[in-house]
């Protein structure tokens, strides 16, 4: 994996606390941030799939599919 230096601007006193942190943890401020950013980028996708679902159960011909898709007997098939 290649790696790119940015560079960020955030509040004196959220980089106290992120300092606190590293110390405590005894890891380094880019992992503090690598994570920071990976939880933050599979909270907003998580979220742009339940704006989706939300649109998507609105739809009446949608739903119907979805249900009748979802009438299997549960046996196995061959295709």
């Amino acid at each position: 994996m290649t790696a790119e230096k940015i560079t960020v601007t955030i509040p004196h006193e959220l980089k106290e606390r992120l300092v606190f942190v590293k110390d405590e943890l005894k890891t380094s401020m880019s992992a503090i941030y690598k994570e920071a950013l990976e939880g933050y980028l599979e909270k907003k996708e998580l979220e742009k799939w339940e704006r989706g679902f939300k649109l998507a159960s609105q739809d009446e011909a949608y739903m119907e599919l979805c249900n009748e898709l979802g009438n299997d007997d549960g046996g196995l098939y061959e295709y």
